[in-house]
């Protein structure tokens, strides 16, 4: 008996906390977890009647970002709904700022629901830009100053938007009395922890099954890379991207990139950077810590392929790096590609494309689908 009396008095605090919620938590008990393997910054708890989707703040640790209140139009609404935004879904239409997000809701087959978009410009999803020019998706400008009058007269369910730190909120948007659903997956620290947010997204469309046979796929392949990625002979170096502007933005070592690329057997020059987003640095830095990489694979924006004179005339100092020397440079021009369409929620194929250039020694790939050598 005293046994029992000590164990309580040592676990009842931790019972009474999960019970009673804190900040912003759910205060109810008789919830059911859903259970996520990898995603940390999301919380869904279900409901009779509704369900709970909780945001961790990725910048305040301990706190939340946003809670919602996920409510099934074709039930009755419960009385005793906690606080936090209330969505009714499945949403059947929405205005999404993101060619991520587009992407996404078209591979879960509800891309009927897409009834406006932001940024336009950088959206490559064919579907999306015919329906846009025959005017049935509705072109609601930047995706940082959304036009509030197009949004309005579109009537949403929903806006999807990503959110920054220290954004200081989303201006009139937060007015016209629609849900703004945080897209705020990109705050993950593993790819696959990204990718499993489908799961949530699938439910606000009512896609969910959908999404949970999706990610199964998905989380199936990648793991399989992965541990064929270790079978290689060889494990080269390499460095990411290029200067913008003044500045060269690295992803950093726990970035989602950044945990992929180790994922592929590839040593990463910032792989103990303990940043999740990506490193401003100036060229002489990186020239100093990745200079000596095997290999450089980039992104790039431009109406034609790259070159190694183009590239040159960007900046002469990129002549200094072994890559360029060596001629091992990949770039994924975003203009013609889906990259940032699919491979946030699909990271086995990018995952794929690091290992193809990184061993070759593993010849049962295929070839690259994103990053292209390029020709010298």
């Amino acid at each position: 008996m005293r046994l029992f009396s000590k164990l309580f008095i040592l676990f009842a605090p931790a019972i009474l906390t999960a019970c009673s919620g804190g900040g912003n938590r759910s205060t109810r008990c008789d919830g059911d977890t859903l259970y996520l393997k990898y995603a940390t910054n999301l919380t869904v708890v279900r409901y009779d009647g509704y369900t709970t989707v909780e945001l961790a703040d990725p910048w305040n640790s301990g706190k939340t970002l946003h809670t919602y209140i996920l409510v099934p139009t074709d039930k009755p609404k419960p009385h005793d709904l906690p606080e936090g935004t209330l969505v009714s879904i499945p949403l059947r239409k929405a205005v999404i700022a993101t060619s991520v997000h587009c992407g996404l809701v078209e591979s879960l087959g509800k891309k009927e629901c897409i009834g406006g978009v932001c940024d336009l410009q950088y959206i490559n999803l064919p579907w999306v830009v015919e329906q846009c020019k025959q005017g049935t998706i509705a072109d609601c400008g930047s995706g940082l100053a959304p036009t509030i009058e197009t949004i309005i007269d579109l009537s949403p369910d929903a806006i999807f938007l990503s959110p920054f730190q220290n954004n200081g909120g989303y201006g009139k948007l937060e007015d016209i009395n629609v849900p703004i659903i945080e897209t705020a997956d990109y705050m993950e620290t593993s790819a696959l922890g990204r990718a499993e947010w489908m799961k949530y997204y699938g439910m606000l469309f009512g896609a969910e099954k959908e999404a949970e046979e999706m990610f199964q796929q998905v989380e199936s392949d990648y793991l399989r890379l992965k541990q064929l990625a270790k079978t290689s002979g060889v494990r080269p170096s390499m460095v990411m991207d290029k200067q913008t502007g003044a500045v060269w933005y690295v992803p950093g070592g726990s970035s989602t990139i950044g945990r992929l690329i180790a994922d592929a057997n590839i040593e990463y020059p910032y792989a103990g950077d303990e940043h999740s987003g990506s490193l401003p640095l100036p060229f002489e830095s990186v020239l100093e810590k990745a200079g000596d990489c095997d290999i450089w694979a980039f992104r790039y924006s431009s109406p034609s392929p790259a070159t190694y004179a183009s590239i040159l005339s960007e900046h002469h100092g990129y002549s200094q790096l072994k890559a360029y020397q060596n001629h091992e440079m990949y770039g994924c021009n975003t203009v013609t590609s889906t990259f940032y369409e699919d491979t946030p929620f699909h990271p086995n194929l990018l995952l794929r494309d690091f290992i193809i250039m990184a061993h070759p020694d593993l010849d049962s790939l295929g070839t690259t689908q994103y990053f292209i050598k390029i020709d010298h």
